[in-house]
């Protein structure tokens, strides 16, 4: 048997995007349902973050998540098993409202996973982990440490992983309470990344700027041989591009990279200026989503700049700066502080 297994999908994401819809919806009817009809998959664990918003529901959002996502679903008879995130509930020590409990009853193929669950799907046993908070931790950790159980899923916030690029997790719960564990899987982190017996699946396709040239992807777990692969999603909303006028081709440049794209130009040398505002009309012409032009790098030699150089890196440089004062207080909270309004900022960033 194979079963899918899918991160975060936060249907309504950057303020109920229509674009991000088309996006979300590319994605589902090109590749993703495709593929799971091809290879007769009927089973997928959904990881957590089924939805952005904690407090409300727009309804555009919601019938377009139906449209694309939960009635195919039922269309093609998969049942979905889908673990309660941090982003699906109303209150933030407690599952009791939560927005797939109120919004997706009326499917009966799906089943909502609000506390910690075991499954067997053929002769494969698996433990079923929503959020942890205030209100369910000893629940979940006496579950944890009566379970048999070789392999879990969760939506677990732990120390010492990846929370997206350029940001690592400081905070959150030791990984040890799950070391029992043969194999983990876990949401809520949005960058694919592995550590010991934990893998983080990452979000299937790009939501912020930090997504930008990371590889995304859902995955297909075969619970007779217990091997994971990972179908790769290529499709993009960010692209970035580096602007350089004595190298950059502009007449042979493929300008359909842009469209439908957010697009970040990074200037590294310009001096014909003519040259390169007509360049910047043939992107508007692309039907681009928005353009952003980082320039003023006068003080860099064109041979300084690394194309593989990371701009986005707000956080090192926030925390660069907090290494460099002089304070008595305590500088990883100071850190930790900053890393958590960043993320929020990052989350409510608009479009």
């Amino acid at each position: 048997m194979k079963i899918c297994l899918l991160g975060d999908t936060h249907f309504g994401v950057r303020n109920d995007s229509k674009a991000f819809h088309a996006y979300y919806e590319k994605f589902y009817s090109e590749l993703f349902f495709p593929y799971l009809k091809e290879n007769n998959i009927k089973v997928i664990f959904q990881l957590g973050d089924l939805f952005d918003r904690r407090k409300y529901i727009n309804f555009l959002s919601l019938s377009e998540a139906r449209r694309y996502f939960f009635d195919p679903l039922k269309e093609h008879g998969i049942s979905l098993y889908t673990l309660v995130g941090n982003h699906d509930i109303f209150w933030k020590e407690s599952l009791s409202v939560n927005s797939p409990d109120l919004l997706l009853k009326d499917y009966n193929n799906i089943n909502i996973i609000n506390k910690p669950t075991n499954l067997n799907m053929d002769g494969y046993a698996i433990d079923m982990i929503p959020w942890v908070c205030k209100e369910n931790e000893d629940e979940i950790s006496d579950f944890i440490v009566q379970s048999t159980t070789p392999y879990c899923a969760g939506h677990f916030e732990l120390s010492g992983f990846k929370m997206m690029q350029g940001i690592d997790s400081h905070d959150g719960m030791d990984p040890i309470f799950l070391s029992k564990y043969d194999q983990v899987f876990s949401g809520h982190y949005h960058t694919a990344s592995n550590g010991g017996n934990i893998q983080y699946l990452g979000t299937p396709y790009e939501l912020f700027w930090n997504d930008c040239d990371d590889s995304k992807y859902f995955y297909v777990l075969d619970t007779n041989t217990k091997e994971i692969e990972s179908i790769k999603n290529t499709n993009t909303i960010f692209t970035k591009f580096y602007y350089n006028d004595e190298t950059t081709d502009t007449d042979n440049i493929d300008l359909e990279q842009f469209t439908n794209q957010h697009v970040k130009l990074v200037v590294v040398k310009k001096k014909d200026f003519i040259k390169f505002d007509q360049f910047i009309e043939k992107i508007y012409k692309q039907n681009i989503l928005e353009l952003k032009i980082i320039e003023d790098f006068s003080e860099f030699e064109s041979e300084a700049i690394d194309e593989t150089l990371d701009l986005e890196d707000t956080m090192s440089v926030l925390s660069n700066y907090v290494d460099s004062i002089e304070t008595d207080t305590d500088k990883d909270r100071l850190k930790t502080l900053l890393k958590t309004l960043y993320v929020e900022a990052q989350e409510y960033e608009g479009t």
